[in-house]
């Protein structure tokens, strides 16, 4: 039976793959097996099957070992799909995997599903403001957008392997230094307090956050407040370029709603605003909006919650 291929370095991110790829091989007569590199990682979970691909490379290694060791396999097994997720590694895999099995490569798509002849998906472009539908023969390579499906906690039911041998690169790794996790989750947040360039200084960003606690939810922001600024973590720019979320609840305060932010958090169940001008086009992408000083607004919203108990 043809399989669908999943792979991500993030054992997070492979469960979410991994759900993709359960509804790729729904319906379509195929086998989803999850591939560990080298040694077994116990976060990971399959709806199908887990393939152990054996020999010098491990999951940690660089993109160039990994989409060699999947390639080697691959040449041999012929999956019908391998599908990544679309970190930076798993897209510089992708490419060089694609490349190497000469086949046709996706980016940063969802809606993942095959007719038994092509895979096809729907990915943003022009800055969210377009949803295109693609497609590709088969086989096939895709990334998967990060963030557009429930994490798969199923376990598999059984573990192949295959050897393949030394894998090398032209690449020497002499040294690995692990990034420090972020203290906040935005892509798990059910609600979120994003603060834009309508603050005025970084010292007041603490009445934003208190405002996220205070709302159960976690504090987000725009591009300018971590890329320009740097007065919060990358881990909580919301946007194009930065973290893609939908809670059920997005307050957006004193941003103005570029195209690059909103295409961030545009699947959010509710949105709100608040911000001093009426033409933001914020405004246009919310459900409810308060034209105000974010300055007088916030602290009568959290009077409110607190008089709420």
């Amino acid at each position: 039976m043809k399989s669908v291929w999943v792979y991500s370095e993030s054992d997070s991110v492979s469960n979410e793959v991994a759900a993709a790829a359960a509804e790729v091989a729904k319906g379509a007569g195929l086998d989803v097996q999850v591939i560990e590199l080298g040694e077994a990682r116990q976060g990971v979970s399959s709806p199908g099957g887990k393939l152990l691909i054996k020999g010098s490379v491990r999951n940690g290694d660089s993109a160039g070992a990994a989409s060699s060791a999947i390639a080697k396999a691959a040449a041999e097994l012929q999956p019908a799909a391998v599908l990544l997720g679309a970190t930076r590694t798993g897209r510089e895999i992708a490419s060089r995997l694609a490349a190497k099995l000469r086949v046709g490569c996706m980016a940063e798509i969802t809606k993942v599903a095959t007719d038994g002849t092509a895979l096809s998906g729907e990915r943003s472009v022009f800055a969210g403001k377009v949803v295109a539908r693609v497609s590709c023969p088969l086989p096939a390579v895709a990334t998967v957008k990060v963030g557009a499906y429930p994490r798969l906690t199923a376990g598999s039911a059984s573990v192949s392997e295959k050897e393949v041998g030394v894998v090398t690169d032209q690449v020497k790794v002499l040294s690995r230094e692990k990034k420090t996790a972020g203290a906040v989750d935005l892509k798990s947040a059910k609600v979120i307090v994003s603060a834009g360039r309508g603050v005025k200084k970084k010292e007041d960003l603490p009445m934003l956050e208190e405002l996220a606690k205070e709302m159960h939810g976690a504090l987000g922001c725009s591009r300018p407040l971590s890329s320009d600024l740097g007065w919060l973590p990358e881990e909580h720019h919301i946007g194009l370029t930065g973290v893609t979320v939908k809670p059920d609840l997005y307050l957006a305060i004193g941003i103005s709603g570029q195209l690059q932010h909103v295409a961030g958090m545009k699947d959010s169940k509710v949105v709100a605003s608040i911000n001093t001008d009426k033409d933001a086009p914020m405004f246009q992408a919310s459900d409810y909006g308060i034209i105000g000083d974010l300055y007088l607004v916030v602290p009568a919203l959290r009077k409110a919650l607190a008089a709420r108990g």
